[in-house]
């Protein structure tokens, strides 16, 4: 077989943006203006300035791909190849992203679309891993006291010693991550990591972020309009916007 490492390719991020985001309700949260630009465009901004990404694809919701895809590209991103329809879960989204790749891409990211607060050197050190491992994927370490709850009481204590909360990007050897959705079966996975290590591939954990969290609830939001006029300027401080 091939050393991977030695091998040459692409670097593609899956960005997939086609979820309703019931939780926190009105408008999808994906759209709606963080700073200056909508989540899913500051999100996709954090890619386009890392110098080993080649290209960006997005899976929106079926009937808006026309016009997000005239909107990112109005917006300066280069890197963007394709807008495509989603599906009705995250996995038929990743896999619509995925059918769409060129040929020459040899790793690909998956990274949530409502994640806009993830730093260049993450990405850099799932890059890494993956060229050494073939999967890998950003987690931080549950610290709370996690417990059981039945009918409103709580129950037992769970161990948290080997418990990770996952994040993205995940990244994958592209040939990996097709096998895994080529194999994928029901129920449908929650996170890329689960459908390749079905295949009994190994998925190397690569340290996360507090400040990498998903844009969820109402409180999420709020929290993340608080922490964006600094990170932006961090962002400002290294990066051409």
């Amino acid at each position: 077989m091939q050393d991977f490492r030695a091998a040459g390719g692409r670097v593609a991020v899956l960005v997939p943006a086609a979820g309703r985001g019931t939780r926190l309700g009105g408008m999808r949260k994906q759209f709606r203006l963080l700073g200056n630009r909508p989540l899913l465009e500051q999100t996709l901004w954090a890619f386009e300035h890392h110098p080993a990404v080649d290209g960006l694809v997005v899976a929106v919701p079926a009937e808006r791909v026309v016009g997000i895809a005239e909107t990112l590209r109005q917006s300066g991103l280069k890197k963007l190849w394709h807008v495509v329809a989603g599906g009705a879960t995250r996995q038929d989204s990743v896999a619509a992203a995925l059918r769409s790749l060129p040929d020459d891409v040899a790793i690909v990211l998956v990274h949530d679309a409502v994640r806009p607060f993830i730093l260049p050197e993450q990405i850099t050190a799932v890059l890494e891993a993956v060229r050494q491992v073939g999967a890998a994927a950003l987690a931080i370490p549950e610290t709370d006291t996690v417990r059981r709850s039945d009918d409103g009481y709580l129950a037992e204590t769970v161990p948290r010693q080997q418990l990770y909360r996952m994040q993205t990007p995940q990244g994958f050897r592209r040939d990996w991550l097709e096998a895994a959705y080529a194999e994928a079966s029901e129920p449908p996975a929650t996170d890329d990591v689960e459908l390749v290590r079905r295949l009994g591939y190994p998925v190397a954990r690569v340290a996360g972020s507090v400040f990498n969290f998903k844009i969820t609830t109402a409180e999420d939001w709020e929290l993340a309009t608080m922490l964006w006029p600094q990170w932006e300027a961090r962002r400002r401080s290294c990066c051409t916007l």
